[in-house]
Order: structure tokens, then sequence, then C-alpha cells
């Protein structure tokens, strides 16, 4: 093997550093997106993170900009920006373009470690289903944030057909997570699933009765801990079948629950925001 002269071995050594480098600047980027997110999760005063989010918004976009192919930035960025449009942001266009990005930067990650899955998003419902099929738990992760960014897109176009259309694929990616992970994140697609089955009721094509099954085992494998599924529980079930005893027991629980809980703490005090809004309209729609 020729021997290589001290300049070009001096080079080659140095390239392996900043590529040993790069990987540790990676690391660190992945390490703070997940300490933030985290804090963020945990904070139980909605006006705090409600200014604080957009400047982490920003940080991520930055993140993601300086290494575009990171799967786990990339799904961090689409649950930040679908949380914050879904649960902060009132003014519906505004709403509309963070949850594009939200759904953008899930389908970016998508593209890079399902590129087969990626190319199908576009396409017919067999194909799509074909590919989710062959996924495998270590995409669960992936799934899920596609999933759940897809889902705040359509809610945030309810008026366009054309978004509404896509409801059994964002159906499908759920029920393909809980197949591979049923414990994954303490049963929260489940909640989702939940809401999906009751859009409609059973007149009009709805699964009411499986939407409350839904929400039950996302309220048990959360331990009772997740106050937002029984905020929806109420919003969409409950409400689909004029049950007002459900509507305001769950209602009153999520109230009178702790918010603290680990990676809840701010859902659960939204949720709380929401419940109290819910109970007062309870009294005009029942």
């Amino acid at each position: 093997m020729p021997r290589l002269s001290a300049s070009r071995f001096a080079l080659a050594l140095a390239l392996l550093a900043l590529g040993g480098c790069a990987t540790i600047v990676n690391n660190a980027s992945q390490k703070l997106a997940d300490n933030l997110t985290a804090g963020m999760l945990d904070q139980e005063d909605v006006d705090t993170a409600r200014d604080g989010i957009p400047a982490w918004l920003l940080l991520v976009d930055g993140l993601i900009q300086g290494d575009p192919q990171n799967v786990g930035m990339l799904t961090a960025g689409a649950r930040l920006y679908g949380a914050y449009a879904g649960g902060f942001v009132d003014n519906p266009e505004r709403a509309t373009r963070l949850s594009a990005r939200g759904f953008d930067y899930a389908r970016r990650a998508t593209c890079i470690q399902l590129p087969a899955l990626c190319k199908q998003i576009d396409q017919p419902f067999e194909g799509f289903q074909a590919e989710v099929a062959r996924s495998g738990k270590s995409d669960v992760g992936v799934l899920y944030s596609l999933a759940s960014a897809w889902a705040g897109r359509i809610q945030n176009n309810s008026a366009d057909w054309t978004s509404i259309a896509d409801i059994p694929k964002v159906q499908l990616l759920f029920e393909r997570v809980v197949a591979l992970d049923p414990n994954y994140q303490q049963g929260e697609p489940y909640m989702y699933l939940g809401v999906l089955a009751t859009l409609r009721p059973a007149s009009l094509g709805g699964k009411p009765e499986e939407g409350k099954a839904d929400f039950e085992k996302a309220l048990a494998m959360s331990g009772g801990k997740n106050q937002m599924v029984r905020v929806l529980y109420a919003q969409h079930y409950a409400r689909l079948t004029f049950d007002q005893e459900l509507h305001d027991r769950l209602l009153n629980e999520a109230i009178a629950a702790d918010p603290h809980a680990p990676g809840l703490t701010l859902i659960n005090s939204l949720a709380k925001e929401r419940a109290k809004k819910l109970l007062a309209s309870g009294k005009d729609f029942f």
C-alpha cells in the first residue's frame, strides 16, 4: 500500500477531525432541541409559553437550516409548529401558515427516513397504504410526526375538500403507529383516533363508539394524566352524542386535576383553559 506524504497525512487527519466535529455539533444541536422541547412541555404558565415559543421556533428553523438531513430535528420542528398553531394561534390565516410549516418538516423527515412512503403521500390511497404497511417499529417516530402534523394542517384547512380527503391517510398512519407500538407517547395516538372517529355522527359514516373506546384507551395509557384527552373526549364524543352528564364530568375532572406531569404540564394547562370555555358554552349547547 502506498505511503502517505506528511502533507497528505495531515490533510487526512484534518478531514477526519472535521467529520468528528460535525458529528459532535449535530449531536449537541439535537440534545439542545430535545432539552428545550422538554422544558417547554413542562411549562405551567400558558402566557410564558405563548410569548416564548416563537423565539424557539426561529431557533429550530436555524438548526434545521444548518443540518437539513437531521430527522430528529425535523420531527421536533414539526411537533412544535403544530402545537403552537393548534394551541396558541387564533388568527386562522396565521394558523394555516404555521401548520403548513410543521407538515413540511414532518414530510421532509419522512422523505429522508422512508423515501418510498414519501413518494406516495400525494398519490392514491392504495399505494400509500402499501408503503405504510412496510414501515417498522424504528419508523414510529416519523410516522407519528407525519400523522399529527398532517392532522393539524387538515384542521386549519377544514374548508378545503382536497385537504379533508386526506383524512383516511392520516387515520391509517395513526393506526400503524398503535399497531407497531401500542403505548407510544402514553397513548396519545389513540386520542387522535378518537377525534377522527367522532368527526361525524354515525348516520353520516362516523364511528362514535369506536371513538369513545379510543379516548378511553388514551386516558388509561396516560394514567389519567393527559387532560387534553378528557377535553377532546367531551368536545367530540359527548357533544356528538348529546351526553351532557359525560360532557360535564370529563370537563370538571380536567379542571380539577393537577396539571403537573412530565411532558404534559403545558398541554394540561391549555386543556384546563379549553375545558372552562367548553363547560360555559355547554349550557347553550345542550
